[in-house]
């Protein structure tokens, strides 16, 4: 219990340098996780091979979760002590003010803290702590015209103790649950603690630190002001507490969101990790192999821009800084990607491919897959089928987020004038053609690469806003996506069989896709560039559309995959060029 002497005599600065204390441990853990998983890993990957190089990136990849573990618990003991001094000071000031204005109109404030005053009778302490009288005579205290002020004085001292002992109790509760294990190993169970001792300091130090402190919808360039606007302490503070909120905000330098998902995804990690409907098992998996590729680290350096199971899960992973990179892309993924394994291994390939084949025309680019939408949950090779349920839906919901996040690379690229290339494939050619149309325009972007498309919802390069000239597109002879029937067209196939497309072929245009004119046509005006034909569907016994899923890989379609990589690198003269339709 803190009782008014205590509370008069207290130093919150004490609990301040503590946490001073804290926050460089925490610090110095987090610049030994950096350099273990950037330097001495990375330098272990590239010059050694073998068994004995295995077992040392085993070791020294869990040397760096525990640096991290260490990083992150040690955070928020430095975030509960500067808050039960933010708040045991709150308490001091009430009860110092308090004691103040008391003494300045004559009443006298005892070492016990009650309030004395001399009556017309007799002298009448009131005792706050007790909220009973500590002495004088009824006929005093129902008489004294004081009597009203020495209660409000005393109320006033009492609720500035209650606030202290408040503060006390719960950081205290909060304090003691911050323990670690005594073992070397940070499993699953020990990150599922850590959301708990977070979520348990966020309900205590919710008059230090709100959650709604942290912008919610706001434009990115006020995102960028408020981070840019709060102290370093404050910054870090932040950082401890809310790590999902804070690595989700477009418009914060790259870093920050990547030490922020860096530190939630094992605490997502333990959420998923008991639960065991499908999906959150699918998502799992998907977590569990960006973890692993994290920890083993990757060239170009990997950035987690965000994280989340929201809908079908979300996950921004960069290769590359985008906020140092003078040549930035971020490719939206489409038909059935949604946060699994196959994403994890595959979409993150094609984001690091694309960042390798780009840097080898400037070192200075970064590549982005931006899983930040739901994409429909259809896969391509069954996609004739299902025509009647595919729509814009999904698109449209996924434009405002996509155009939020390249605004964000605008406002936080160093340089003064970057070069910004929006890449959809397949469905998500849709979604960053209606980003286009519904912003006339996507912030920031130069350039717009179309690949596997279904059709963009646009009837030209030029509704796009960059230019017809600086709209590229890529599609295969043999990807049955970039040639799916017109909706007239596909009515006649439903209606039954060869007739029926017949009759809907005659109501359509030659040039029309499912999703409006067919970005790989003359009519459309985009600058189409050679890829490979690619694998007959059936035909060549790799399934319905393994065209679809070649793009980007400079091993099985090197042609497309450099041309991606030339616009990327803004060396559009450097692309092969082919005709359109």
């Amino acid at each position: 219990m803190v009782n008014f002497s205590q509370l008069r005599t207290l130093k919150p600065s004490e609990f301040e340098e503590a946490a001073d204390g804290w926050h460089k441990v925490s610090s110095t853990a987090g610049e030994a996780k950096d350099r273990v998983g950037n330097e001495i890993i990375a330098t272990l990957q590239h010059h050694l091979e073998g068994k004995g190089r295995d077992a040392a990136l085993a070791r020294l990849q869990r040397l760096s979760r525990n640096f991290q573990y260490i990083q992150v618990e040690t955070g928020l003991i430095r975030t509960a002590l500067n808050g039960l001094a933010s708040e045991l000071r709150a308490a001091q000031k009430k009860l110092n003010d308090a004691v103040a204005d008391a003494e300045a109109e004559k009443f006298t404030v005892k070492p016990d803290g009650t309030v004395h005053w001399t009556s017309q009778r007799e002298k009448v302490p009131f005792n706050p702590e007790h909220t009973s009288w500590a002495g004088g005579t009824e006929s005093a205290i129902t008489t004294d015209p004081q009597q009203a002020k020495a209660q409000a004085y005393a109320d006033r001292i009492g609720g500035a103790i209650q606030d202290a002992n408040e503060a006390d109790t719960h950081y205290s509760r909060t304090l003691d649950r911050l323990k670690a294990d005594n073992d070397l190993d940070v499993t699953t169970s020990d990150w599922a603690d850590v959301r708990q001792d977070m979520r348990s300091l966020q309900k205590t130090a919710n008059n230090y630190l709100q959650r709604d402190d942290i912008p919610k919808d706001k434009a990115p360039a006020e995102n960028a002001k408020w981070w840019k606007e709060l102290s370093p302490d404050q910054q870090q503070e932040l950082l401890a507490l809310y790590p999902d909120r804070v690595g989700q905000l477009d418009g914060i330098p790259a870093a920050v969101r990547d030490e922020a998902n860096r530190t939630y995804l094992p605490m997502l990690i333990s959420k998923l990790d008991g639960l065991d409907d499908e999906k959150t098992q699918t998502q799992l998996e998907g977590l569990q192999e960006i973890s692993r590729q994290l920890d083993e680290g990757s060239y170009p350096p990997m950035y987690l821009l965000g994280i989340d199971d929201k809908g079908n899960g979300r996950a921004i992973i960069s290769y590359g800084n985008p906020d140092d990179s003078k040549n930035v892309s971020a490719h939206v993924p489409g038909l059935g990607t949604a946060l699994d394994k196959d994403f994890a291994i595959n979409g993150l390939k094609r984001a690091r491919d694309t960042a390798i084949g780009a840097q080898k025309h400037d070192p200075s680019s970064a590549s982005i897959v931006w899983l930040g939408y739901d994409a429909p949950q259809l896969p391509a090779d069954s996609l004739l089928g299902n025509l009647d349920v595919l729509s814009q839906q999904d698109a449209r919901a996924g434009a405002p987020a996509y155009s939020s996040f390249m605004s964000g690379i605008t406002v936080t690229n160093d340089n003064s004038n970057p070069h910004i290339t929006a890449i959809g494939h397949s469905y998500g050619s849709l979604t960053v053609g209606q980003t286009a149309l519904i912003n006339k325009g996507i912030p920031g972007v130069d350039d717009i690469v179309l690949l596997g498309s279904p059709g963009t919802g646009a009837q030209s390069a030029a509704d796009l806003g960059v230019g017809k000239d600086h709209v590229f597109v890529g599609a295969a002879d043999n990807d049955p996506v970039t040639q799916l029937p017109s909706k007239a067209e596909a009515s006649g196939l439903l209606l039954g069989g060869p007739i029926g497309y017949g009759v809907g072929s005659l109501m359509s245009d030659d040039n029309e896709l499912w999703f409006g004119v067919d970005p790989a046509s003359e009519d459309f005006g985009a600058r189409r560039f050679k890829v490979d034909a690619g694998p007959r569907p059936f035909i060549d016994g790799q399934g319905a559309t393994p065209a679809h899923s070649h793009y980007f890989d400079p091993e099985v379609d090197p042609v497309s995959a450099a041309n991606v990589s030339a616009v990327v690198a803004d060396r559009p003269d450097l692309i092969i060029p082919e005709a359109g339709r």
